[in-house]
């Protein structure tokens, strides 16, 4: 493909974190654009795409489409030329109750549906695919057997399952399906976009997103006494979004791309970061905990011997040079995304 300006692209999931951000995005770049979202009598989600569309007359549609509904999101597609398929649940381990119900199920079977609709719309010539680097690697142990230690594209999440780690064991059967429904055709091709935790300054209300809300903890000052050694592959919101775009563009684009930066940032880092613009805030943690009082105390927070013993000081290298070489991405320094997701959580709670 080439440029996106003046073609109709459909977005999945409109009113989520990188959904908004790649509508308003695509909105800019001259696209018309369609997206859809799970309810449309949800005033507060979908205020931010309303004004967008005051902004940008008659260049949003808004559709509601439900991810485990059939032909849901034919209407939405009818005479797109590209489909971004963002839509998909995310919540954090304690939230689900049942993997499959609350996970595997809308993901599988929404991938399948917007598929299903690719497949039935004829004008669709390209579909990217939001994955995420846990359709690469279930546990952070499972890198540490990587060539050099370094998480890359070609590897698949073999470790995860609905009772362990369901969230990356749906997206990984999730986009495992997408990529058997594009090789059984040569109509339209296929890109996925796997990005790591996704941060940044939010552009919708609070919701149950465990992305936005996993340094809650840190914030709200669980950690006050000291950090606990874990780390994060980290991705900007905005260059996840610029990364989508750039997937659509590029005829030359193809395959996987790992979206995050190449090294890997602490709770401690991120206290760090924050404390530049609130040196004064007592929540925040100046020391990093050693690992046995963790170790000890972790099954009190929810944290079972299995996962800190697989995630707890370990660290690796990213290899993200496909999407610097292939896409362009230029990546915000870490210190960017930190302090605009921090601002943004304190101006939800109504702090400054």
């Amino acid at each position: 493909m080439d440029d996106v300006r003046e073609t109709t692209v459909l977005v999945t999931g409109g009113s989520g974190f990188v959904g908004s951000h790649l509508v308003r995005r695509l909105l800019r770049r001259g696209c018309r654009v369609r997206t859809t979202v799970r309810s449309l009598t949800n005033a507060a989600k979908v205020r931010p795409l309303r004004e967008m569309a005051e902004s940008f007359p008659g260049r949003l549609a808004l559709f509601e489409a439900d991810l485990l509904r059939e032909r849901s999101f034919d209407e939405a597609m009818t005479g797109c030329r590209v489909v971004f398929h963002v839509a998909s649940p995310f919540l954090m381990p304690e939230k689900i109750k049942d993997g499959r119900r609350d996970m595997v199920d809308p993901a599988l079977l929404g991938t399948r549906n917007v598929v299903a609709s690719v497949e039935r719309t004829p004008t669709v010539e390209r579909l990217v695919f939001t994955s995420t680097v846990g359709a690469i690697f279930g546990d952070y142990a499972d890198v540490l057997h990587m060539d050099g230690q370094v998480l890359s594209e070609k590897y698949l999440n073999t470790t995860s399952t609905v009772d362990n780690n369901p969230y990356h064991y749906a997206k990984t059967v999730a986009e495992q399906a997408a990529w058997e429904a594009e090789a059984a055709q040569d109509r339209w091709r296929m890109v996925s976009v796997n990005p790591g935790l996704i941060l940044g300054p939010s552009l919708t209300p609070a919701s149950d997103s465990g992305s936005l809300f996993l340094l809650e903890e840190l914030f709200k000052g669980y950690f006050f006494y000291g950090a606990p050694d874990f780390s994060f592959t980290t991705a900007d919101v905005r260059d996840v979004a610029d990364a989508h775009i750039a997937a659509a563009e590029n005829p030359g684009a193809k395959g996987r791309y790992i979206v995050a930066a190449p090294t890997m940032t602490s709770f401690h880092e991120m206290a760090r970061i924050i404390r530049t613009r609130h040196p004064r805030d007592p929540r925040l943690p100046r020391t990093v905990l050693p690992h046995w009082p963790v170790r000890l105390l972790g099954p009190a927070f929810g944290l079972t011997q299995d996962y800190i013993r697989k995630h707890l000081g370990i660290r690796f290298r990213v290899d993200n040079s496909r999407s610097v070489r292939e896409l362009g991405l230029t990546y915000r320094p870490i210190e960017e995304t930190v302090l605009d997701h921090h601002a943004s959580w304190r101006q939800r709670r109504g702090t400054r």
